[in-house]
């Protein structure tokens, strides 16, 4: 459960009376200025990157889309797609 902060807390009494006027007691959520990439917090990104240069690098050295499908449990569909984009970069 998300754990609210009373605004008295954070926000000077003049920005709460000007948001009161508009928001008549209500809860109101206020998103970030800037969104995160996905996986940037958990390092996941980044492990499928290095994932997707291995798949290349194999699939370089001559693995073809079968074994690369069933070493690393993707489907060849996926695999053609990591291959195709890397070879665009």
């Amino acid at each position: 459960m998300k754990k609210y902060i009373n605004a008295r807390d954070i926000l000077p009494e003049s920005l709460i009376k000007e948001i009161q006027k508009y928001v008549k007691g209500q809860h109101i959520y206020i998103p970030q200025n800037e969104r995160k990439r996905w996986g940037t917090d958990t390092g996941l990104r980044e492990e499928i990157i290095k994932r997707n240069e291995e798949i290349f690098c194999l699939y370089s050295g001559g693995k073809n889309l079968s074994e690369l499908a069933n070493i690393y449990n993707l489907s060849e569909e996926r695999i053609r797609g990591i291959i195709y984009e890397r070879k665009i970069d």
